[in-house]
């Protein structure tokens, strides 16, 4: 069974993103920001993060650059959770920081189910 970190600011969109990935048999770790889903990352080895990229404090990005920096989770897949959309140049730093994919809230939950499986 694959595990997934959610790291989100939203308490309720970390609800909805846990039942719906629960629902199709993944185990799920939250995290409210970058600083906690670092230090759980310390413990935890989920297959794939999906990252929110506005936070208060550290933003997905620099939690991105962090997990890329330590040789325990570099290779972590993540997804990033965006009310941006993304430009061309904008897809081109997510290719350098190794990003597989993103979803742009308000997302459809198949359509992130969909894109979770193809990433795992």
């Amino acid at each position: 069974m694959s595990k997934i970190m959610v790291v989100d600011d939203e308490e309720s969109l970390q609800e909805l993103v846990r039942a719906l990935l629960e629902s199709e048999g993944y185990e799920v770790v939250v995290a409210s920001d970058g600083n906690e889903a670092l230090k759980k990352l310390e413990t935890e080895t989920p297959d794939l993060v999906l990252l929110d990229m506005m936070m208060p404090g550290m933003s997905g990005r620099e939690t991105c650059a962090k997990i890329r920096e330590n040789p325990k989770t570099k290779d972590l897949k993540v997804i990033f959770l965006t009310v941006a959309k993304f430009s061309e140049t904008g897809r081109d730093i997510l290719k350098e920081m190794n990003v597989s994919d993103y979803v742009t809230k308000p997302f459809d939950n198949q359509e992130l189910i969909k894109r979770i499986k193809k990433v795992l």
